[in-house]
């Protein structure tokens, strides 16, 4: 259930409106904090989330920004959050907005019920710029679609928390690249030469409107001669990172993320290609056969990932060593 409030509040600022947002959940509030309190992993988890970097860290605080999609269009944002796991509680502040929000606090507090559930609350207290009514509609929209999408997969999640390790995996390749670091950066930036440059790649639709973030429609072709599409988003960090989200993903997983890095290996350059995926198991039996198993499933999608992610640092590899040549 959900309930907005656009009326001024005693404790806040006559312009600011306050939301909130609850699911029940059934499993205990141990599980559902663990959910809420790991940020890295919310980008895994949570539809909206396409990368956060956390900037500070103690035991009880942490400072991050976000890379999240709002009402379509992807936003960052910094926060502050105190993390309580005693009271299952998590509060947070908005250090630094995004137009057209000038500011924005909230909890997520978790409470057991009698039956050994837990009732997740989201809230939200929020002002926009200059109090714009077409701001304010556009928060409210946003905070309206994605409280309840993160609540949603915080139910899933947490319902299925025993068995997440055997869903979630991460693994890498590398490759050690003797040319410069700013030819493999573009030659993994420029993913619009794709399709003329990697052979497994058939199609790629790019679009940048802002400088450091992409949105990347591709077709991928499989070593069986199938085709695949996804789309993703891409974040810049410098001209080292290129961080990604699969926003349409292949029938056996549910959630894709990624992160190409490089790193400077005295005259060379270290590249690594990392994938984390979370694997559907309701359609383990449909895609790899009615026997199939999660661990078969496993070992499909990393030799499939691995595949196409060796590659393409091989190619990059060739390329910029070649430009060095």
């Amino acid at each position: 259930m959900s309930q907005t409030d656009q009326r001024p509040t005693d404790a806040i600022e006559a312009a600011t409106r306050h939301t909130s947002h609850s699911i029940v959940v059934q499993a205990p509030p141990e599980a559902v904090y663990a959910i809420v309190s790991d940020a890295g992993q919310w980008p895994q988890r949570f539809t909206p989330n396409i990368h956060v970097e956390h900037l500070e860290r103690t035991a009880t605080t942490e400072r991050i920004q976000i890379w999240a999609t709002a009402n379509g269009e992807v936003r960052t944002w910094i926060s502050r959050r105190e993390l309580d796991s005693s009271a299952h509680r998590v509060v947070f502040r908005q250090e630094v907005s995004s137009p057209p929000v000038a500011a924005m606090r909230g909890e997520w507090i978790i409470t057991p019920t009698a039956d050994g559930a837990s009732h997740l609350e989201l809230t939200h207290d929020f002002r926009a710029v200059d109090d714009d009514p077409a701001g304010i509609e556009w928060i409210t929209r946003a905070t309206e679609r994605n409280s309840g999408a993160e609540l949603d997969a915080v139910r899933a999640l947490a319902e299925q928390y025993p068995r997440l390790g055997d869903l979630e995996l991460t693994f890498e390749d590398s490759v050690l690249v003797d040319g410069a670091s700013d030819d493999v950066f573009d030659f993994l930036y420029q993913a619009q030469e794709w399709p003329t440059r990697l052979p497994h790649v058939d199609r790629l639709e790019l679009a940048e409107e802002v400088p450091g973030i992409q949105v990347m429609a591709m077709d991928t072709r499989t070593a069986d001669g199938s085709v695949h599409t996804t789309r993703s988003i891409r974040v810049a960090l410098g001209r080292e990172r290129i961080l990604y989200k699969q926003t349409e993903v292949p029938a056996l997983m549910t959630a894709h993320t990624g992160e190409w890095s490089l790193v400077p290996s005295g005259a060379a350059v270290l590249v690594t290609s990392r994938h984390s995926v979370t694997i559907r198991p309701d359609t383990v039996p449909a895609v790899l056969g009615v026997n199939a198993t999660i661990a078969d499933a496993r070992t499909f999608v990393r030799k499939a990932l691995s595949a196409n992610s060796t590659a393409t640092l091989g190619h990059a590899k060739a390329y910029a060593e070649g430009r060095r040549g």
